[in-house]
């Protein structure tokens, strides 16, 4: 106990503690935080559909119809009628032959990277890739090659150092869109090497699901190879606005991690109403209203990070909906993100080992329900209150 009581004072002393924070109220535009009315700038509701009536409905009549949870896993009692419509409902969202639906992005990234490779394998990695891809490839069988962010040149140089020594198959993996930085992975050119090397090409569109693509297909249909992706995971919990994750893939992958994957095999189904939530959420998607909030996150992402630069703001590379604010050191961070609080702005403070030592930021995101005025006054506020720390 003493010894973890050491290690905590030491990360409060490098203002790296981690306090969780009660928020009550739905995922909205604002929420109360400690009994204070604040704007909502960190949270992943991206098209507002947390909290809309048609997937609130959706739950409610599934806990109704088919009770609270599913009292097994999908392999004895769990696998549930509304488990299966939602499956369908996703592999002909991603145009594949099936789909797989697991508890958390956590369970389907470390479940499918370790289910599905082995020793003979070989993983080539993003290095910001999210932390469960990156546990995932540490629990396979398979090596993991780490290759520079994005960068196409290297990764090809990687392939070709491989190339001699080939036993397996290879599998190149990223996230769709980046959490941390909110850019998007060169999905056409990885696509391109992925033929070229006979290798497969594994998505995590987190990020990017139900909000980007002419469609909202995510990262591959906005860079035009949705069809070329091998396996799209992703989860509900983000511009679907529920819970869970999934896999979208070919019947051959799907059933070798029905048979293999351990989270899957080994946990409790999620419960029905997350399936209803998730049919009724990708309908929103299919939907005129789908297109309409997609466009309206697009403008709110044009207002809010031309209103930062604008006040002198490091905003990185971001494309999305996810805006990075450059702010170098824990210290600085939590000094901003504390400052903010107190102007009733909820923007969280993001410090290794989240991101790289020096790299520490603040992460606001958008969401299509936010209304433009509120943004451009957010960010002058931000951009004020942060340069005054920084200076």
């Amino acid at each position: 106990m003493k010894q973890w009581e050491q290690q905590l004072q030491q990360l409060n002393n490098a203002d790296m503690f981690r306090r969780l924070r009660t928020v009550d109220g739905a995922q909205s535009t604002h929420v109360k935080l400690d009994g204070r009315d604040v704007m909502m700038l960190c949270s992943n509701n991206y098209l507002g559909l947390a909290n809309h009536p048609a997937l609130i409905d959706a739950a409610l009549k599934a806990t109704r119809d088919y009770g609270v949870g599913s009292s097994g896993s999908r392999l004895i009692s769990g696998s549930m009628r509304l488990h299966s419509q939602f499956e369908e409902r996703m592999a002909a969202f991603k145009q594949t032959e099936a789909a797989l639906l697991f508890n958390s992005g956590y369970a389907a990234n470390t479940g499918i990277l370790s289910a599905l490779l082995g020793s003979d394998d070989v993983i080539f990695s993003d290095e910001i890739n999210h932390a469960s891809i990156i546990d995932g490839c540490r629990l396979s069988a398979a090596r993991t090659v780490v290759y520079p962010h994005a960068d196409l040149p290297a990764l090809e140089a990687l392939m070709l150092k491989e190339l001699p020594s080939r036993k397996g198959r290879w599998l190149i993996v990223t996230d769709g869109v980046f959490s941390m930085d909110g850019d998007s992975a060169p999905l056409a050119a990885l696509c391109h090497l992925k033929r070229q090397y006979d290798a497969l090409l594994m998505v995590d569109d987190a990020h990017g699901t139900g909000v980007l693509g002419e469609r909202g297909r995510g990262s591959a249909e906005l860079h035009g190879c949705l069809q070329e992706v091998d396996l799209h995971m992703g989860t509900l919990g983000k511009g679907l606005g529920g819970s869970g994750a999934y896999l979208a893939a070919s019947r051959v992958v799907v059933d070798t991690l029905i048979n293999r994957s351990r989270p899957f095999i080994f946990s409790t189904s999620v419960p029905p109403a997350i399936p209803a939530a998730g049919i009724a959420a990708l309908d929103i998607v299919d939907s005129a209203e789908g297109v309409v909030l997609r466009q309206k996150l697009f403008e709110n992402q044009n207002i809010f990070t031309r209103q930062l630069v604008d006040g002198g703001c490091d905003i990185g590379v971001t494309t999305t909906q996810i805006v990075p604010i450059m702010t170098g050191t824990p210290a600085a961070t939590m000094a901003a993100a504390s400052r903010l609080l107190e102007c009733g702005l909820f923007v969280q403070g993001i410090r290794p080992p989240t991101v790289s030592a020096g790299a520490c930021r603040l992460r606001a995101t958008l969401m299509a329900t936010h209304e433009q005025g509120e943004l451009k006054e957010a960010a002058e506020t931000i951009s004020r209150l942060v340069t005054e720390v920084l200076a």
